[in-house]
């Protein structure tokens, strides 16, 4: 599964780390979900995308979307 995280992170001016921080996981998780090594779980889905002021299906795109 991919997803849309950094493109939305990146707009909102929120660096990986202040994303971590108010997520309360670390910069690397946030690292490895960007980058499709790691699927966060689904409360930590919900909290990305609150922050991120978007839908949690904004966020992840199923193969069938590329």
């Amino acid at each position: 599964m991919q997803n849309r995280i950094k493109e939305y992170r990146k707009t909102k001016g929120i660096s990986q780390g202040e994303l971590a921080d108010q997520c309360h996981v670390s910069r690397q998780t946030i690292n490895a979900i960007e980058n499709n090594k790691y699927d966060p779980s689904l409360q930590l889905a919900f909290n990305m995308a609150k922050i991120l002021g978007v839908k949690v299906d904004h966020l992840f795109l199923s193969e069938e979307d590329f």
